[in-house]
């Protein structure tokens, strides 16, 4: 069964806030297979590759998401990149790390990211790209997320991010929401957000429901009027290619192609995105040195 990711984008009817909901689910799913994550490494990464679905869809036109969370800890650095098409990619620099509370079972992200920066790079393809950064301020991500989108893009902002992974530590469910007051709220519409915020089950209870995008939403706006804007598909997307990685080679100086051919046999790489190898034999090698000049 194909499972097809999805963001909803809503507005309230009297405009005073808007909000997305995200179902994730395959696109972590697909990123735990990948790079063969152990818990607490893919409800970090998930949570990061949902964060920057979020970010993308703040985009227009084709701008392509850059999001760095750069710890001091266990994890290292997680690095994802995201498109306004809804296409994600990502990886955590360690995919080893598998700590979870004794008592509730719950898995433990926040102590394990550590100090550092919430960096967010966006490329409109027309020259220098827009850097962006705001200290982590607990490492589990939604809220260093609603931080960077409070502090640096100020627009007051909550977030919600989760990940369920089942009794066998694979991902059931995965996902996510924002909620953004909009300029001209009343103080009473935003008092009554609050409340409803503040009340909120906790965010992977509505995501293991059977309709996780209708739970979030209705958590979010209660009994207030509002209309869904638009719903467009997600997935994790990586758009290496075998070119790419030959073009990357072709720079190379000569004299390294020679030592990969006569020393090493061959050259071997992997994306660190998606850990997709591509292999260069004896032959590739020296069809390449013949093509340099």
């Amino acid at each position: 069964m194909v499972f097809m990711d999805k963001l909803i984008k809503s507005i309230s009817k009297s405009g005073a806030f808007r909000a997305y909901v995200l179902d994730s689910s395959e696109t972590v799913r697909t990123a735990q297979t990948k790079h063969q994550t152990l818990s607490s490494s893919t409800v970090a990464l998930g949570r990061a590759l949902i964060a920057n679905q979020i970010l993308a869809a703040n985009q227009k036109g084709d701008s392509k998401i850059t999001l760095k969370i750069i710890g001091d800890s266990s994890f290292g650095h997680i690095i994802c990149v995201a498109d306004t098409n809804g296409h994600v990619k990502g990886y955590i620099q360690n995919t080893g790390v598998a700590i979870k509370k004794t008592a509730t079972g719950e898995v433990l992200v926040g102590p394990f990211m550590g100090k550092g920066h919430f960096v967010n790079i966006v490329d409109y393809g027309t020259g220098t790209p827009y850097t962006s950064t705001t200290p982590l301020i607990s490492g589990e991500i939604g809220e260093d997320l609603a931080y960077y989108l409070t502090e640096s893009e100020q627009i007051p902002s909550a977030v919600g991010l989760n990940v369920l992974l089942d009794d066998n530590e694979n991902v059931q469910v995965a996902g996510g929401f924002m909620v953004q007051v909009l300029p001209g709220a009343a103080e009473k519409d935003i008092a009554r957000l609050e409340k409803r915020l503040q009340a909120m089950p906790a965010i992977s209870s509505l995501l293991a429901k059977d309709k996780p995008l209708e739970a979030l939403l209705s958590a979010i706006y209660g009994d207030e009027p509002y209309k869904c804007l638009s719903e467009d598909p997600l997935s994790f997307k990586c758009d290496c290619s075998r070119d790419r990685f030959e073009t990357a080679l072709l720079s190379l100086p000569r004299e390294d192609l020679k030592i990969m051919k006569e020393e090493d046999s061959g050259a071997e790489i992997t994306c660190q995105f998606c850990a997709k190898t591509y292999t260069f034999t004896e032959e590739n090698l020296e069809v390449m040195l013949n093509d340099q000049p």
